[in-house]
């Protein structure tokens, strides 16, 4: 039985193997390699893979693992040593960025909820890439590194109210169902139910299925965990 979806794993590896060794020679970031390969071997390039949809899983496991790796190398301590650079540069980098892009998109005669909606989108950043380079680079324990990470880290927290507002914006299609106060909340819970369950009750669930002795189910346990872990350690 023909499964499109390991053809299409072995030409990714294939073309991935060629593409980075060509970065490697002219000496580019391994990372942009990869997004290269991934602009010839998808639909808009060569049109290589046909289990785009599973191949798009598989890279969401992948990013998931990555950060969780990422995680395992950060501490509470270590966030709260950088708690200046969450707050201070990470506040002022989202507010300046979207204040700046807002301000030359509504002057490109823009609508106001358009341009506030770009400006806050290029204002985060992809953690999973970023921590990536500074992991090659071996710089994650610097200080340009910390100072990077209060960034991201403070990115990550601003997605959620940046989400909650969008369908607020100005001439946002549809309108929203909820008020803003019940958004809010609901963001809210959300977050706490996150905090509750990675501090709690996941540790305490994996302490119970550690004593029972199976190995298999620890290590299910550990693997449903994992999104917990990552909202938490990142």
């Amino acid at each position: 039985m023909e499964i499109p979806l390991l053809g299409d794993i072995a030409v990714i590896f294939v073309l991935s193997v060629l593409v980075l060794f060509i970065f490697h020679k002219i000496k580019a970031p391994t990372i942009v390699g990869f997004l290269v390969t991934g602009v010839l071997a998808g639909p808009q390039g060569l049109g290589l893979i046909h289990a785009a949809d599973q191949v798009s899983v598989l890279a969401e496991i992948g990013v998931i693992l990555l950060l969780f790796s990422i995680g395992l190398e950060v501490s509470l301590k270590d966030l709260l040593n950088i708690k200046k650079y969450v707050l201070v540069g990470g506040s002022l980098q989202v507010a300046l960025t979207t204040i700046v892009v807002f301000a030359i998109l509504k002057f490109l005669g823009l609508p106001v909820g358009t341009s506030i909606l770009l400006g806050f989108l290029i204002s985060l950043s992809s953690t999973a890439i970023v921590l990536r380079i500074i992991q090659s680079r071996l710089e994650f324990y610097t200080p340009q590194g910390r100072t990077i990470l209060g960034i991201l880290i403070f990115q990550d927290i601003a997605i959620v109210p940046l989400m909650l507002a969008t369908p607020l914006l100005p001439g946002v299609a549809g309108g929203v169902t909820d008020s803003p106060l019940v958004i809010l909340i609901k963001g809210l819970g959300l977050i706490f139910m996150v905090i509750v369950s990675a501090k709690w009750i996941v540790p305490k669930a994996l302490y119970h299925i550690a004593r029972i002795g199976d190995r298999e189910l620890f290590l299910l346990g550990c693997i449903f965990s994992r999104p917990y872990n990552i909202r938490v350690s990142i």
